[in-house]
């Protein structure tokens, strides 16, 4: 299939789109603004509260007149404009296809020839996460605003967590055995082949931020972004690993594995502020609250020396050449397994490192978009973004904005199809949602068989009431998907060219498995066919499974404007109470706050991860190893981004 590159089939309809835009935009911009200026943000609303000149509503004062005076020269352009553009949109492609060709050893093409489908099996991590990048008025809706700013944050914080170097802290602790096993962002232990540094099985390993100098002063941001993280256990290159022993009772060497030792993945992350702080989204490169930043998160570091006692050991050594602030005084519950429970789970201040593929929704704007692409390249080599129709072409209603859908992939794509949800009503149908379904290669055997994957990323009708149409739409999504497999599948049973060994869906369904309104779509045949790793049944979560979807009055909270702040919250029964928003059937307000009866359910979890049991290749599977509730983007979406890293594996492997 014919990936496209272009939104146009040729560079006449392009200049002609590009043109009518032109003449649309300055009208677009002056409305959007205007709009803007009346939906403050409670974080404004605080600004104004503290500002005794009242500096913004003199601004908004001055201006809306020269806005309305704008807009009326502008709108005869955009008119014709328009009547240039809406006609285009028959020939507009659905989507835009960008790869920026990296020959690193991280690149897509050398991935291919990392597996063979022998040996070992491999794993592959996905995540999703809805960013509400919306025209700002529109964002201001949810408290949200600055959405270009907010776009380049995104890119920033998704591809530095994905790309961080793995730093691994062992502490010797025999009594601490409450923290559960690997960190979300490695994977296994670093392995080395002189045996220093090797895997420990049964061993004990949790989350740590971290800060570091060494290597030349190099810090965690300074990496290569196209590059794996340091420590991958794909390349075993260890060069760029620190390991250091904290408490040890033999002084150098790493805990074995009959030791109880625990383990600390290092992370990088940001610090607290006070309450009239500028959001994450405006801060420097450099200031602490931001995630580039080599000194975020001073005040919850504490130094931490190897050493049986704290101190030096007095042995010259690699570990006591690099200062460490590291926070090793985290709550225990933060990564446990349930005693039933196959796979790991935690709330992470990080995305995860080594992320291979990346669904996003409500990528809405297209400037935004752009900004959002430019960053997600610095580590993504494939990137499919503007998915959807506009105008009235494939659906019923006229299409203001496209579907919001972007993917992005470290592996490379083979075959892309997109499809509009024809029965959106109300605000909805303005926007062309629908699935994106995406056939990505991830390998190939000795005997030159490709070794594929299936991804589809969705959104759903919003509207609470309309639980119709919502199932309609899964009835479509999956026979889209069977139509999607059947036509894109080259083999047969008696030449098989392609091993399938991953199906996963990902999106914002926009119902939850908690709330008595949504029983239509939580009995859903999908449910059936694909696997919710958070869910027991129709109606009942998994204990550890918390919401998706934040309070929006509390985006701007000090005890949740950061990465770990917002972590620490949602740790607590309490924390989720305060700040995630709960099924409509259990909480009549929009908030939780100020409510003294304690509300049962971990809040409203919309954002899904599905992945497929059957369907796969003969004697394949694809099992769930870890599953993440992320709080990398907080103050800059209301929603929780969730990551899954599957296992493939065949029984021969396991044999």
């Amino acid at each position: 299939m014919v990936l496209y590159t272009t939104p146009f089939p040729n560079s006449c309809l392009s200049a002609l789109h590009a043109v009518s835009w032109a003449l649309i935009f300055p009208c677009y911009w002056l409305v959007d603004r205007l709009a803007a200026s009346f939906i403050p943000t409670t974080y404004e609303k605080r600004q104004r509260a503290d500002d005794p000149c009242c500096l913004q509503l003199l601004c908004t004062a001055l201006f809306t007149p020269v806005y309305l005076a704008l807009l009326v020269a502008a709108l005869p352009f955009a008119f014709l404009g328009f009547l240039f553009w809406s006609p285009l949109q028959s020939a507009r492609r659905p989507y835009t296809y960008s790869r920026l060709e990296d020959k690193s050893p991280a690149g897509g093409a050398a991935l291919l020839g990392e597996w063979k489908g022998t040996g070992a099996g491999k794993s592959f991590c996905f995540a999703t996460a809805n960013l509400c990048l919306l025209p700002d008025s529109l964002a201001r809706l949810n408290n949200l605003f600055n959405t270009q700013a907010r776009a380049k944050e995104i890119g920033q914080r998704i591809r530095n967590g994905a790309a961080r170097p793995q730093i691994k802290i062992y502490i010797d602790s025999p009594t601490n055995t409450s923290i559960s096993a690997a960190s979300f962002s490695s994977l296994v232990s670093p392995q080395g082949g002189d045996g220093g540094a090797r895997a420990v099985p049964g061993s004990i390993k949790r989350t740590a931020s971290v800060e570091y100098k060494g290597d030349g002063g190099r810090h965690p941001g300074d990496e290569a972004a196209n590059g794996p993280a340091p420590g991958d256990p794909g390349d075993g290159n260890l060069e760029d690993a620190c390991i250091v022993r904290i408490g040890g009772e033999e002084g150098g060497r790493p805990p074995e594995g009959d030791d109880p030792a625990t383990g600390s993945q290092a992370r990088n992350g940001a610090g607290g502020g006070p309450r009239g702080q500028t959001p994450n989204h405006n801060q420097r490169d450099g200031d602490s609250g931001s995630l580039g930043s080599p000194s975020a998160s001073r005040e919850s570091l504490v130094k931490a020396r190897a050493g049986p006692d704290g101190g030096g050991t007095g042995e010259p050594g690699a570990n006591s050449k690099l200062l460490y602030k590291a926070s090793v005084v985290k709550k225990a519950a933060r990564r446990r397994r349930h005693p039933d429970e196959a796979f790991d789970h935690e709330v992470s201040a990080f995305f995860p490192a080594n992320l291979d593929f990346l669904c996003l929704q409500e990528v809405f704007d297209k400037r935004a978009a752009a900004k959002l692409k430019e960053q997600l390249h610095g580590y993504f080599e494939y990137i499919l973004y503007d998915v959807g129709v506009y105008g009235c072409r494939g659906c019923c209603s006229f299409k203001c904005l496209n579907s919001g859908l972007l993917f992005a992939s470290r592996y490379p794509v083979m075959d892309v199809a997109y499809h509009c949800y024809p029965n959106g009503r109300s605000f909805d149908a303005l926007a062309s949602k629908g699935a994106l379904f995406l056939k990505v290669q991830v390998g190939s055997t000795p005997q030159d068989q490709r070794i594929v994957g299936y991804i589809a990323c969705t959104h759903l009708h919003a509207p609470p009431e309309d639980s119709a149409i919502r199932c309609e739409q899964l009835d479509l999504l999956q026979d889209w998907l069977a139509d999607f497999r059947k036509s894109t599948s080259s083999s047969s049973a008696a030449n098989p060219e392609e091993l399938v060994v991953f199906d996963v869906i990902c999106g914002d369904l926009n119902f939850d498995n908690c709330s008595s309104d949504d029983k239509l779509e939580q009995q859903h045949s999908l449910f059936t066919r694909y696997k919710d790793p958070c869910r027991l049944g129709p109606g009942e979560e998994k204990p550890w499974a918390i919401g998706t979807l934040l309070d929006t009055n509390g985006l701007y909270d000090e005890d949740v404007c950061t990465p770990d702040n917002l972590q620490k919250v949602l740790e607590s029964e309490e924390g989720r109470r305060e700040y995630l928003a709960f099924p409509t059937s259990k909480s009549p307000g929009s908030g939780q706050k100020g409510r003294k009866d304690l509300l049962k359910g971990n809040g409203r979890r919309i954002d899904y991860m599905l992945h497929a049991e059957e369907g796969l290749c003969p004697d394949w599977k694809a099992e769930v190893e870890e599953f993440s509730f992320i709080t990398q983007l907080s103050g800059l979406t209301d929603h929780l981004p969730v990551a899954m890293r599957l296992m493939v594996s065949s029984g021969e492997e396991e044999a």
